[in-house]
């Protein structure tokens, strides 16, 4: 039985709406599964003056994002599709240990074209928003 014929979805959150984020709540009570990371062919950018992640899979030159896991029912998960900033994307994602679950991308042609920030080496969102306000 797939998840969503179980009525439920996994979700790599790499984030605003990590634990401790202010979009925490965009979750809606989702079961938190367990920390991850992605496998190393993705990048990291802060999109609009930082105020959200903007993520998109490379062919060279990736990273390791770190996130998390969460379950989601399927309604969460719409709720959470629909409080995501323009222009992010749901896509698969791979982790680290193999797993393909869903996140939320960015176009990597609208980095470009906006020239916004790259901070894949800061060691995630999290870690870069504590960068910001310290």
């Amino acid at each position: 039985m797939t998840q969503t014929e179980m009525g439920t979805k996994r979700v790599f959150i790499c984030g605003s709406a990590l634990r401790g984020q202010p979009g925490h709540d965009n979750l809606g009570g989702a079961k938190f599964v367990r920390a991850a990371k992605t496998r190393s062919d993705y990048r990291l950018h802060a999109a609009q003056n930082g105020w959200h992640p903007a993520i998109y899979p490379v062919t060279e030159n990736g990273i390791a994002i770190p996130g998390e896991v969460y379950e989601l029912s399927l309604e969460q998960f719409d709720q959470l599709v629909a409080s995501e900033p323009p222009h992010m994307y749901a896509a698969d994602v791979v982790l680290e240990d193999g797993e393909v679950l869903t996140a939320f991308l960015y176009p990597q042609e609208l980095v470009a074209q906006y020239n916004w920030p790259d901070i894949s080496d800061y060691g995630g969102w999290a870690a870069y928003q504590a960068s910001q306000h310290s």
